[in-house]
């Protein structure tokens, strides 16, 4: 999705860079034990601090916005310096919905929801990405004792997921108050904290 016009360097990493690592056009390297899906991964630093640190896994990354794509594939290829090919590493350019909704039961040993898009009017509340509907698909996708990671700062849309999750029993719900260890920090709880919001973690398990 544009937002506005692209600089020389962002249509070069869209036209020649992320063919390489577009999902579902290139598969993944061999021996991956996992598969681990991000939906709306913003600016990319959550998705590439996961992809580093766990390297036996598998993560598609999504993000509709090109701004969003451009600064990820920046991080990869570095202007001056080889570019860098995880072999861990895809992005899905698109809805992530209709891609969780397409893959297979149990597919998914991790989901990740990192501070969507609130959607804060009540008639765009059927776009949020929790929501009855994808809660169903998402625990359809995850295998048993696997992990939905959901953060927001935003207070409707914290309400709205407390309320989607009180209503389902696939998942056992964890929720805090300050980010869990080893879940990677992102630019926009830093933001959030700067301007004195406070962000909501969830812990969703498979059950």
């Amino acid at each position: 999705m544009k937002a506005k016009a692209l600089r020389p360097r962002q249509a070069w990493l869209l036209a020649e860079f992320l063919p390489h690592l577009a999902w579902p056009d290139v598969p993944f390297a061999p021996g991956l034990r996992e598969l681990w899906l991000e939906v709306g991964f913003g600016g990319g630093e959550h998705a590439l601090a996961l992809s580093q640190a766990n390297p036996q896994v598998g993560l598609i990354a999504a993000e509709v916005f090109e701004s969003g794509v451009c600064s990820l594939l920046s991080r990869l290829a570095p202007e001056g310096k080889p570019p860098h090919m995880p072999g861990n590493l895809r992005l899905f350019t698109d809805d992530a919905r209709p891609l969780l909704r397409g893959m297979g039961d149990g597919a998914l040993a991790k989901l990740f929801l990192m501070f969507p898009d609130p959607w804060p009017k009540a008639r765009h509340a059927k776009r949020r990405f929790v929501h009855p509907e994808l809660v169903a698909a998402a625990a359809r996708v995850l295998r048993a004792g696997g992990e939905w990671r959901i953060a927001s700062d935003d207070p409707t849309y914290q309400d709205w997921t407390d309320a989607v999750l009180a209503g389902q029993s696939a998942f056992a719900v964890t929720r805090a108050s300050k980010r869990p260890e080893g879940w990677p920090a992102t630019r926009y709880e830093a933001k959030a904290l700067a301007a004195g919001r406070a962000p909501v973690w969830w812990s969703l398990i498979r059950r």
